[in-house]
């Protein structure tokens, strides 16, 4: 299941993203959305979860949670 992260920390790496889902099951992939003229972070990536009983636990865990003092939100991503 794939799933869209938005409001993300700029200072949130996709490293930090992965450990983030990773506690709620296997993670294999994960994206994190950059700027092609800086570099940096856009706010929001996506996280690929093959267990859709474990990504939806993410979601419901993770959805307007205060990560970095953003509340992020999640919600599975439109293929």
């Amino acid at each position: 299941m794939k799933l869209l992260v938005r409001n993300l920390a700029r200072t949130l790496s996709e490293h930090d993203l992965r450990v983030l889902f990773s506690e709620y099951g296997n993670v294999t992939h994960c994206n994190l959305v950059l700027d092609a003229n800086s570099g940096h972070s856009k706010g929001f990536g996506f996280v690929e979860m093959p267990d859709k009983d474990e990504a939806t636990k993410a979601m419901n865990a993770l959805n307007m949670a205060l990560i970095k003092s953003n509340k992020i939100r999640v919600k599975a991503a439109q293929e």
